[in-house]
């Protein structure tokens, strides 16, 4: 298998889950603005989700293009990542539907911890597969970003138990970090060509 029908399929995966994620949020029955006040919890839900969705897209993208072949391995630690991601609607629509209550801001919080987690270990593998010293390699290098993540990450869950807002701002937070996408691949790539 080469690289391309490996993008392309998680392509198609991430862009379902963005379709699910917007199906969840259904059209108010009445003709007011004020109509869509109860909307507001879902879509900023949706929003979040967006974005981490978003963030995944870009440095997927730029993770598998940093690669020059496919093994099982690879395969299958993509397909974990992917598992993960692909609870994100869940945790999303529970979160909006219930008002960011601190059981679903829990859930939501493990959901981005264990797709992290997915991306570290595809990274990895990736990395092992194409040598210490591959493009990728040195791109990647010792990922602060990525390690701040999931402490972040853990700090939301942990609080979520006690205060919404400090499990909330520290989602938001990664999600800050994460906004810009990661230049360090795509810096290294521009330089090879």
């Amino acid at each position: 298998m080469n690289k391309t029908r490996l993008e392309a399929f998680s392509d198609g995966v991430l862009a379902i889950i963005i379709t699910i994620m917007v199906l969840e949020i259904k059209v108010p029955h009445g003709v007011e603005f004020v109509d869509l006040k109860p909307l507001f919890p879902k879509f900023l839900s949706y929003v979040l989700s967006f974005i981490y969705i978003g963030i995944y897209w870009n440095n997927h993208h730029y993770l598998i293009h940093g690669m020059s072949k496919v093994n099982g391995k690879i395969l299958w630690a993509n397909l974990h990542l992917l598992f993960w991601l692909s609870l994100v609607p869940v945790a999303t629509g529970w979160m909006g539907e219930h008002n960011f209550a601190k059981a679903s801001l829990t859930l939501y919080g493990i959901v981005l911890l264990f797709s992290s987690i997915a991306y570290f270990i595809l990274q990895r593998i990736i990395i092992r597969s194409e040598g210490g010293n591959s493009i990728l390699a040195k791109a990647i290098g010792g990922d602060f970003k990525g390690k701040i993540s999931t402490v972040l990450y853990v700090v939301g869950i942990a609080s979520s138990f006690y205060n919404e807002w400090i499990a909330g701002l520290a989602y938001l937070i990664v999600s800050f970090i994460w906004l810009i996408p990661d230049k360090r691949i795509e810096k290294v790539l521009v330089s090879k060509d």
